[in-house]
C-alpha cells in the first residue's frame, strides 16, 4: 500500500496500516516536512512561544531528516518507523508513483493538505493502475462526489477494455475529510451532555454519557464503552497516558460490575437517517435571519410591556362601561392612535381611559420607530460579521476558523449551542460560514490581551482551541485559566509526548477544571486506513484518549459473523454487530446470512480482524 502526504496525517495513516492492520506501506513525503516547523509571520512572538516550539520540534524528533544530508529520495524505513520504505519528493509525479509502486499496489491514499495535488496524482494513479483502490482527502464536499464518480467511472472503462477481468470489483475510489470525520467528536466533547450522532444511508446512531445504573445500560440499547473512573476532572490524557484506560465494549458481566461508572451507551437507533437533523442543519444554514434576531431583546420587552398595557386598558374599559369585550377592544385601539371622538359627555372613568390610552399611544411610536431601524439595521449587516452581544453566556468559544474550525462551527450551530468565534486572519475560509450562520466573530491575534475577553471568556461554558498551531492553542488556553480557573478547554494537539506533558501539567494546576485534548490525525486516520482495507468506516467516537469506530461490514466472507445471531457475534473488546445497515429493529436473535450487510462497532484491531 502506499501513503501520500504533506503532514502529520500521512505519518498517522501510516503508522495505522503498519501497526494495526500488519499491511506493508511505503510513504511518500516532501523533503525534510518533519523538521522545520513554519514560523508564524505577522506579529511577535513570545518567549513563552519560542520555547513551546522548540519543546515540540524535540518531541518530533529527526524522523524523516534526509535532505540537509544530501540523501537521495528513498530513505530506509529506520528513519521513519511507520513506514517500510520512505520516498521524498518535492512534488507528486507519475514518475515517483511509478516509483513507489503504484502499478503493483493494492492501494493509495492521497492525503495531502491541498485539494488540487490530491486531484492530480488520483488522476494520474487511476491511469497508471485501473484496478487500484484510491482514497482520497479532500475538504470540497461537492466536488469530491463529482472526482468520486468521475474515477469510479475511468475504472469501469478500463475493466470493459480488459474484457471484464474483475477490475470494476476491485477498483474502488472514496473520498474522505479529516475535518468531517473529527469535527462531531471535538463538538461533542467540547459540550457536556452532547451525544454522539453516526449517520449512514437508513439508519440514525444515537450515543450518549451517562453513569450506569445497576442493571447495565438502562433504557440504552448496548455500552459501547466504559470510561475511567480516577478522576473526576476529566481522566483521560494522552494517548496511552495513564494507568487507567477506558474499556471498549465491555461484555454483559463487567457492564453489571461497573454500576455507578461513567459509560458511553447506544440511546436510540432509528432509520429516518438524517431527517431532522438535516432538516435542523438547512435551518441553521439559512442566510435569513430569524424573527427573534431582528430586534433586540430590550425592545421585545418594551413592546411585550406596551401590549400588557393595551390588553389592561380594554379589560378596564370593559368593567367601567359595560360594553362588549371585543367593542371595548376595539375603542381602545382608537384612542391608542388618537382616532377617537373625545369623551366629552363620557363619564369619568371613560375619559380618564381615553387619556391613558394617548399616552400609551405617544409612547408606542417611539417604540416602532426603534423597531423599524433596528429591523432595517439587521437586515443590512446580515453579511457583515457579527459581534458578541452583551451579556451572553453559557457559549462556547471557538478558537480558529480554517478546516477544522469551520466544520467544528456547523456541528455546534446544528446541535443549537451558541458559539463565539475568534480568528485572527480576516482571509479565513471559516469567516463566510460564521457569518452565514450569523455567529458572532472575533477578529484578532488571541494572545492578545483583550482578545478572550471581547469572546466573553469569563462567561462561556468552554474554549475549543482548534487552530493548527500547537503553541497557539496551549497559549490561549493558559490564558483563559488565569481568567476562568474551572473552564472547560479542549486542545488539538499533534504531537502526543508534547500533549502528555501539557496534560499533567494542566490537571496538577487545576484539579477541578476539565481538560480534553484531541489528535485529528488520530481521529481521522482509522476511517482513512479503513477505506484503503475495502471497509466502509461510517464514523469515529472519542471515547477519551481511544477510538471507536462504527463501520458497515458484508456478512458474507466473514465466518465471525456468518451464519451466527447477532448476540453470538458480539466479542468484547473487538466488534459488536448493532443493526442490519437500514433497518432499526435488528433483533438480537437474528440470524446473519449472505447478502446482510451490518453496522458494527469496533476497535481498531476489532476492525483488522473483520477482513
Amino acid at each position: 500500500m502506499v501513503v501520500c502526504g504533506d503532514d502529520g496525517l500521512a505519518h498517522r495513516l501510516a503508522a495505522e496500516l503498519r501497526g494495526v492492520y500488519g499491511e506493508q506501506v511505503t510513504l511518500v513525503v516532501p523533503p525534510n516536512e518533519r523538521t522545520v516547523r513554519p514560523p508564524v509571520v505577522g506579529r511577535a512572538r513570545s518567549a513563552s512561544a519560542a520555547l513551546f516550539d522548540r519543546v515540540v520540534s524535540a518531541a518530533v524528533g529527526t524522523v524523516g531528516r534526509s535532505g540537509a544530508g544530501g540523501q537521495p529520495a528513498g530513505a530506509t524505513a529506520g528513519q521513519h518507523p511507520e513506514a517500510d520504505g520512505v520516498l521524498e519528493a518535492a512534488e507528486l509525479t507519475e514518475a515517483v508513483l511509478a516509483e513507489a509502486g503504484v502499478a503493483r499496489a493494492a492501494a493509495l491514499a492521497l492525503v495531502y493538505d491541498d485539494d488540487e495535488t490530491n486531484i492530480r496524482a488520483a488522476l494520474t494513479a487511476r491511469r497508471l493502475n485501473p484496478r487500484l483502490r484510491l482514497v482520497l482527502r479532500l475538504y470540497n464536499r461537492r466536488l469530491g462526489q463529482h472526482i468520486e464518480e468521475l474515477l469510479d467511472q475511468a475504472a469501469a472503462l478500463a475493466a470493459g477494455d480488459d474484457g471484464g477481468t474483475g477490475t470494476a470489483t476491485e477498483a474502488s475510489t472514496t473520498v474522505l475529510s479529516d475535518a468531517d470525520t473529527a469535527a462531531p467528536a471535538l463538538a461533542a466533547t467540547a459540550v457536556a451532555g452532547t451525544s454522539r450522532v453516526v449517520q449512514t444511508e437508513g439508519l440514525l446512531l444515537r450515543a450518549v454519557e451517562r453513569p450506569l445504573s445497576g442493571d447495565g445500560p438502562g433504557t440504552g440499547l448496548h455500552t459501547l464503552a466504559l470510561l475511567s473512573g480516577g478522576d473526576p476532572a476529566g481522566t483521560e490524557g494522552p494517548y496511552g497516558a495513564g494507568e487507567q484506560q477506558p474499556r471498549l465494549l465491555p461484555d454483559d458481566e463487567e457492564v453489571r460490575q461497573a454500576a455507578g461508572r461513567q459509560a458511553v451507551v447506544l440511546e436510540h437507533v432509528s432509520a429516518t437517517a438524517g431527517g431532522e437533523s438535516a432538516a435542523s442543519a438547512r435551518r441553521a444554514m439559512t442566510g435569513v435571519p430569524p424573527l427573534g434576531s431582528l430586534f433586540s431583546r430590550r425592545l421585545r420587552w418594551s413592546l411585550a410591556v406596551l401590549a400588557g398595557c393595551v390588553v389592561g386598558l380594554a379589560v378596564a374599559l370593559w368593567v367601567v362601561t359595560g360594553i362588549h369585550p371585543l367593542r371595548a377592544f376595539y375603542i381602545t385601539l382608537l384612542d391608542l392612535f388618537a382616532i377617537d371622538d373625545p369623551a366629552l359627555r363620557e363619564p369619568l372613568g371613560r375619559q380618564l381611559l381615553q387619556l391613558l390610552s394617548a399616552l400609551v399611544g405617544l409612547l408606542l411610536l417611539p417604540l416602532l420607530l426603534a423597531a423599524a431601524l433596528e429591523a432595517f439595521g439587521t437586515f443590512r449587516t446580515a453579511s457583515a460579521l457579527r459581534k458578541p452581544p452583551r451579556g451572553l453566556s453559557g457559549h462556547v468559544v471557538l478558537l480558529g476558523l480554517g478546516k477544522i474550525g469551520t466544520r467544528v462551527l456547523t456541528r455546534l450551530r446544528e446541535l443549537n449551542i451558541p458559539v463565539v468565534c475568534v480568528e485572527s486572519d480576516p482571509e479565513a475560509r471559516g469567516l463566510a460560514t460564521a457569518r452565514r450562520l450569523r455567529v458572532p466573530v472575533v477578529l484578532g491575534d488571541v494572545t492578545q490581551e483583550g482578545v478572550l475577553e471581547a469572546a466573553q471568556i469569563q462567561r462561556a461554558q468552554a474554549l475549543l482551541a482548534v487552530t493548527s498551531s500547537d503553541t497557539t492553542n496551549l497559549e490561549a488556553v493558559l490564558y483563559a485559566r488565569t481568567v476562568r480557573p474551572d473552564l472547560r478547554v479542549v486542545l488539538r494537539l499533534y504531537d502526543d509526548d508534547f500533549a502528555t506533558a501539557v496534560y499533567r501539567t494542566l490537571r496538577t494546576a487545576y484539579p477541578r477544571a476539565l481538560t480534553r485534548s484531541r489528535s485529528v490525525t488520530h481521529l481521522a486516520a482509522p476511517a482513512f486506513a479503513g477505506a484503503m482495507l475495502g471497509r466502509q468506516v461510517l464514523g469515529a467516537v472519542a471515547v477519551e484518549r481511544r477510538v471507536l469506530l462504527f463501520a458497515a461490514v458484508d456478512v458474507d466472507g466473514h465466518p465471525q459473523l456468518e451464519g451466527r445471531t447477532v448476540r453470538e457475534a458480539f466479542r468484547a473488546g473487538s466488534w459488536r454487530v448493532l443493526a442490519l445497515l437500514g433497518r432499526a429493529d435488528t433483533s438480537a436473535s437474528h440470524v446473519l446470512g449472505k447478502g446482510d450487510r451490518v453496522v458494527v462497532a469496533a476497535t481498531r484491531r476489532g476492525l483488522a480482524e473483520l477482513r
